[in-house]
């Protein structure tokens, strides 16, 4: 992994034995969408996951990993996390609440634990890609890997883009 810095969330994963692959690319400031990304990096837009942040109106955040070509389903999201609402937070508070700026969060190594939910689709495919923290950088990581990093649950939790 020569030049390759690695990140707190690649740190957290040898720290626990899970093995993933750190792969870079070049970031559009312009351009932090997940269909960008995924273009970067040649890879099928449903196998790159963004990693959203909400909060709810009785248990607080909430992380959702959801596939690139979706949108989180605030409907779903809110049952499974037992609020009666959520709602995406201001992007002016991602850093404070998560330690990570937009374009590089991930689920892995947040300044504090929140209830985390990755997409069911994430099981159809061998491996997923996943912020490692830094905007430039994914985790190619077994999505059963990840399941077990961040302690999430596996729901329907997103809905295709209109």
């Amino acid at each position: 992994m020569a030049g390759i810095q690695k990140t707190n969330a690649a740190r957290l994963l040898d720290k626990a034995g899970i093995s993933y692959r750190l792969v870079p690319y070049t970031v559009d400031p312009e351009n932090l969408a997940a269909d960008h990304v995924a273009a970067s990096l040649n890879e099928d837009i449903r196998q790159v996951f963004k990693t959203l942040v909400l909060h709810g109106d009785k248990t607080g955040y909430i992380v959702c990993v959801i596939p690139g070509d979706m949108e989180v389903d605030l409907k779903a999201a809110a049952r499974i996390s037992a609020n009666k609402k959520v709602e995406m937070i201001p992007m002016k508070s991602l850093l404070q609440v998560t330690g990570y700026i937009r374009g590089g969060c991930t689920a892995i190594g947040m300044k504090k634990h929140f209830p985390t939910f990755i997409h069911s689709s994430a099981l159809s495919f061998p491996t997923i890609f996943v912020s490692a923290g830094v905007r430039g950088l994914q985790l190619e990581i077994a999505p059963a890997d990840l399941i077990e990093a961040a302690r999430a649950t596996v729901a329907d939790i997103a809905i295709p883009m209109l």
